[in-house]
């Protein structure tokens, strides 16, 4: 848990730095709750309470995001052996994109492509639960299309770098010592905030991820589907407050081989989640 506290204030500290910078910024906290989270080789629903920093600033060059999740799980994914505590995780997510058009002085526009922008960035992980305690690292790197919406739309083609050095109670995890790099791999991304009218709007990202080659263990992983996406509606206005002050909304996870895990090396278990989740929102 001190490590997900030092994050925090690692990002709140962040936000404001770079919006000394930014020809715009917005910085929100967030909780979000859902009862069918599942993780690979757990048979079993965990409820968990995501608690979440995010900045996004934009600049003349480009934007900036970073997300911090902190994640409570209940006992169904248990902290250690013998323990009725649930896992703790903080999972970070930064990235920047560069504007290649602003950096030229040139428009890149074509058809629906309002821009034409690289991205580079990383995730970060630290989790204690019982079975697998990931320690994940990525680099991303890759070319982004930003199209012509009323909000924002941007897919990218990424190539990822990851590598875990995972430390659970049970072999064969518990045999890993060292860090393992996989296979470099691409990710299509998509990302958007799209406008229904003045309060309600659709934001989500979805992640196709290729097979990034053997796991720690030497079993095949599968290609990955994340898409996680709310419905956001704007609560401000009817107490009182600015607009786009309070949000809440629904939201909904589909992960299918989660982690690259599929059917096969899990058993059937915890590979694929479809979660709903209640969701809301301060923003400063």
């Amino acid at each position: 848990m001190r490590t997900c506290l030092r994050l925090a204030g690692l990002a709140c500290l962040a936000a404001p730095l770079c919006a000394n910078a930014a020809d715009w910024s917005d910085t929100a906290i967030s909780w979000r709750i859902g009862n069918s989270f599942r993780e690979p080789f757990n048979p079993t629903d965990i409820h968990k309470n995501i608690f979440a920093i995010t900045h996004a600033s934009g600049y003349k060059y480009g934007t900036n995001f970073l997300n911090v999740d902190l994640l409570q799980s209940d006992r169904n994914d248990p902290a250690s052996l013998g323990q009725s505590s649930g896992a703790q995780e903080a999972y970070v997510v930064y990235r920047h994109t560069l504007d290649i058009g602003k950096l030229r002085g040139t428009d890149m526009k074509f058809g629906a492509v309002r821009g034409v922008g690289a991205t580079l960035g990383f995730d970060w992980n630290t989790k204690n639960d019982v079975g697998y305690n990931s320690r994940k690292r990525m680099l991303v790197a890759g070319p982004t299309l930003m199209w012509d919406v009323p909000g924002f739309l941007n897919t990218s083609l990424l190539i990822l770098h990851e590598s875990n050095a995972p430390s659970g109670a049970f072999p064969p995890i518990s045999l890993v010592t060292n860090r393992y790099t996989y296979d470099i791999h691409p990710m299509l991304n998509a990302a958007w905030g799209i406008s229904i009218n003045d309060r309600l709007s659709w934001e989500g990202y979805a992640n196709f991820i290729a097979s990034k080659g053997k796991d720690e263990v030497g079993n095949d992983t599968g290609a990955e589907t994340n898409i996680d996406m709310q419905l956001m509606f704007d609560l401000s206005p009817s107490i009182g407050a600015a607009k786009n002050t309070f949000r809440i909304g629904v939201e909904y996870q589909y992960w299918n081989n989660k982690f690259g895990n599929t059917s096969a090396t899990t058993g059937g278990k915890g590979y694929r989640a479809s979660t709903p989740m209640i969701r809301a929102e301060y923003h400063f």
